[in-house]
């Protein structure tokens, strides 16, 4: 790939709720952000996904993670350390969506280094506010680029 040229943001939502994860992806094209979307059912798929692991490789980066805390199988505190502890994906830009408001959820999210936690509070609106906030997020922010990939925003 030229370094002049761009590729768009990946994002990975991990959520075990077909419904809430219909709602993103409604919310998503309701702001008009066209970045590619893969859904992940729980922690052990996004892990896989992440990792390659089952897959021909490795989830495409530059990334943003959206993450659900409360999943079967790996919860999203338990990815999100595993995530922080793995050498390759640890500087990954990762925002909690959850219905949990426990305060030891926050603690460790926000111990772990989420860019956000936000709640689903109202299906519709808590979508759309929480995609316009990671669209204006990649937007403003500013990354170091790597020398084998430009950052896109939305």
């Amino acid at each position: 790939m030229d370094p002049t040229e761009t590729r768009p943001v990946s994002i990975l939502l991990v959520e075990d709720d077909r419904i809430d994860a219909k709602a993103f992806l409604r919310a998503m094209e309701q702001v008009r952000i066209s970045n590619p979307v893969t859904v992940a059912k729980d922690g052990v798929e996004a892990w896989e996904i992440l990792t390659g692991e089952g897959y021909e490789e490795p989830f495409t980066r530059p990334n943003i993670i959206i993450l659900d805390i409360n999943m079967p199988r790996m919860t999203g505190i338990e990815l999100l350390r595993k995530i922080r502890a793995d050498e390759k994906l640890q500087d990954s830009i990762v925002f909690v969506l959850t219905t949990s408001n426990d305060d030891q959820d926050k603690i460790d999210a926000f111990n772990l280094n989420v860019a956000g936690y936000m709640l689903k509070s109202d299906m519709g609106n808590s979508f759309v506010r929480a995609v316009e906030l990671v669209h204006k997020y990649w937007r403003v922010v500013e990354f170091p680029v790597d020398k084998k990939d430009t950052v896109r925003a939305a």
